[in-house]
């Protein structure tokens, strides 16, 4: 495991030592590790959504283009008037 150093100020320090029963560097360890994953997630939501993004602008490409040519279909049978 690789070590840290992190600074705070001696305000917040103090307001540590009042609760010696907390694992301060295990609660800053889980911290950044959830935030860590929080935005890996997300990362990879994001992504996801970026490939998708093509599918749905084929597909809404796709759909248009039947409305279309259901449209000229049924204004031709007259339906349009």
């Amino acid at each position: 495991m690789v070590s840290i150093t992190l600074s705070v100020s001696e305000e917040v320090r103090k307001l540590m030592k009042k609760f010696p029963e907390i694992n301060w560097s295990g609660f800053i360890r889980k911290a950044v590790e959830n935030k860590a994953k929080t935005l890996m997630w997300k990362e990879e939501m994001l992504k996801q959504l970026k490939e998708e993004e093509e599918y749905t602008e084929e597909s809404l490409r796709i759909g248009n283009k039947i409305k279309e040519g259901m449209w000229k279909r049924y204004k031709k049978e007259g339906w349009g008037k």
